[in-house]
Order: structure tokens, then sequence, then C-alpha cells
């Protein structure tokens, strides 16, 4: 009489699995193939050109040197005026986009949650050259509102650092509120009617149950937000042109010969300095963002 040995439980599933595994890395591959192309190629050119130098009639030869010069003088005032500004309206949007979600979340008219979150969605896409002339219109020095208010007695100038910084939280502050709406929809009815049968107040339950939950979703808004801002060039180019130093405008300067010539390579280099500075800030953000994403789920 013979025997039939039986296959271990779960054999059968994991050789089915090993079967699958690569008819789905064939589904993915148009999705690699894509992105190889569309940014893979242009970050390794951009690579390339950021570390090499050619002069005249020589080859090309690898150097640090475009890179070392992008550390020093104006490009770096141009690195740190767009953190800096980056920064600061991404803070500021990222607060006043929570304040407005919320105001927008907890109201109940449908009427009123609907119109807000169209308009973000038009005023977050709202940029370039038309929203620098349509401030240039209504706060410039001549200006419809400055005129009325008289605003240039106080000192405001559309032209500077603070100017440009409101221009900013024009599109940053709708674009906050379209990110914030989905994850205060997330915020479960029970955690509030548990943290009120403990006794815990409004602020105790936003300090130690809303806040912690929300914490990655701010930050991942601030990043999102900083982002946008960092990468921005048009308005600032039609507004402010070289009055606040920017590393997009400076990467156009060079690109262009404006101040210097051949120094295309070093524009790349600039580039190369934005492309690690957008890594940094997400290396902060990938990991709550796994967090965030247990809790509301």
């Amino acid at each position: 009489m013979s025997t039939q040995t039986l296959p271990a439980p779960g054999a059968a599933d994991g050789t089915r699995r090993r079967r699958r595994a690569p008819r789905a890395w064939l589904g993915t591959l148009p999705l690699l193939v894509f992105a190889g192309l569309c940014f893979g190629l242009p970050v390794g050119a951009l690579l390339y050109g950021a570390v090499t130098h050619k002069e005249p009639g020589r080859a090309t030869s690898l150097t640090g040197e475009n890179i070392t010069t992008t550390l020093h003088g104006a490009y770096l005032n141009s690195l740190t005026g767009s953190v800096e500004l980056s920064a600061l309206t991404a803070l500021v949007g990222t607060v006043l986009g929570m304040l407005i979600a919320q105001a927008v979340v907890t109201s109940r008219g449908g009427a009123l949650r609907e119109s807000v979150l169209t308009a973000s969605g038009v005023l977050a896409n709202f940029g370039g050259i038309p929203l620098a002339f349509a401030f240039v219109a209504t706060l410039g020095i001549s200006g419809v509102v400055t005129q009325l208010v008289h605003l240039d007695t106080l000192g405001w100038n559309l032209y500077s650092f603070t100017g440009l910084s409101v221009i900013y939280l024009y599109f940053l502050v709708p674009l906050m509120v379209l990110i914030s709406v989905p994850a205060l929809d997330g915020l479960r009815p029970q955690w509030r009617e548990a943290a009120q049968n403990a006794g815990a107040t409004d602020g105790q339950f936003w300090r130690h149950v809303g806040l912690p939950v929300l914490a990655p979703t701010l930050l991942g808004g601030f990043v999102l937000l900083f982002g946008s801002a960092f990468a921005a060039y048009a308005t600032a180019a039609a507004l402010v042109g070289g009055s606040v130093p920017l590393v997009t405008l400076k990467i156009a300067d060079a690109l262009s010969g404006n101040v210097q010539v051949g120094q295309e390579n070093v524009a790349l280099a600039l580039s190369l300095d934005m492309i690690v500075i957008a890594g940094l800030v997400m290396a902060v953000y990938l990991p709550l963002q796994r967090r965030s994403t247990r809790w509301l789920h």
C-alpha cells in the first residue's frame, strides 16, 4: 500500500504567490519606464552637468567647483533667501489653512463647505504672471487698495520680501485647506465623545488626541507648501526681479547669462542643491506619514 505525501499547509499558496510575482512586476513596468524617462534621465543629466566642467578645446573633466560656487556669495544668499521665504510662508499657510479647514468642517452649512472647497481649488492653482499683475493693480504703489487705505504711509512695499510672502500665501493657504479637510474628516467622533466622557476639555482633547493624530498631516502640508513656494518662479520674476534673492531667479540668470556668461553648470549645481534640500525635508515627512496612516485607518 503506497502512501502519498500531502503538501504542507500554505505551500500551494506560497507557490502561487511566487508565480504571480513576475506578473505583478510586468504590470508596473510601464510606470517604471515612464518614471525613468521623465525623471531619471533629467536628474542624471543635471547631476552630470553639476559635477563636470568643459573648457573650449579641452575634454570634459569632473570637478566640485560648481557646487562650491553655489555655497558662497550671491548664490548662497539666494539659497538661504528661498529657504527663509518658503519656510515662513509654509508655516503661516499651514496654520491659517488648518484653522479655515476646521471652521469649514465644523460648520453646519453644506453650501459653505462646497463654496470654500471650490474656491480653494481655483485659488490654489492661480499663480504666475496673472497673479503678480493682480497684486500690482491691487496692492502696488498705485494700486487700488494702496491708494484707498494709504498703505504707503504705513511702510507697505509690495516689491519686497514681505510683499512676496503675502502673494505666496494667496495660493498656499487654499492649498492647505484642500489638504486639511480630508484629515479633519478622518477624526472619529468617538474619540471626542470618549474624551468628554473622561472629563477632558476641548483644549485637552486637541492637545492629547487631535493634534498628535493630525501632526503628520500638518507636517505633510507644510512640506507640500514649502515645496510649492521653493519652486515658484514666474510670480517672483514678474514682481521683484532681482531685488529679493531667490534661487529660482538666480538659476534663470545663470542659464541666460544675464550676470555672467558660461555659468550653465553652476545653474545645474543650484538645481542639485534644491533637490538635496527638498530630499531632506521629505526624509522628515515620510516616517510621520506612515504613522498617520495607522491612526486614521
